[in-house]
């Protein structure tokens, strides 16, 4: 199967790249638009795509990892106990 000539350029495929490099899917594609712009169609087009992969992954970053902003204090995440006498709560 003949590959495009715009993923084959230089020494290693794109494929190849994503795979050893151990990319998820939204790093991999953006990757993958990133080296055919300007082979292939629109480069434009192509840099736009790769834009919206990479905004996805940072959504995903995003909504994993704790926020450096919130103090540690605050991002804890375990539930909170209520006293068992209401009363007490309330003092």
């Amino acid at each position: 199967m003949a590959r495009p000539s715009y993923y084959t350029r230089g020494t290693i495929e794109v494929w190849d790249f994503i795979r050893d490099q151990e990319l998820n899917y939204f790093l991999g594609n953006a990757i993958k638009y990133i080296c055919r712009a300007g082979f292939k169609d629109s480069r434009v087009e192509d840099l736009k795509k790769a834009i919206t992969y990479l905004e996805k992954e940072l959504e995903n970053v995003i909504a994993i990892e704790p926020s450096h902003r919130i103090p540690p204090s605050v991002q804890y995440t375990e539930r909170f106990e209520f006293p068992l006498d209401a009363e007490e709560f309330d003092r």
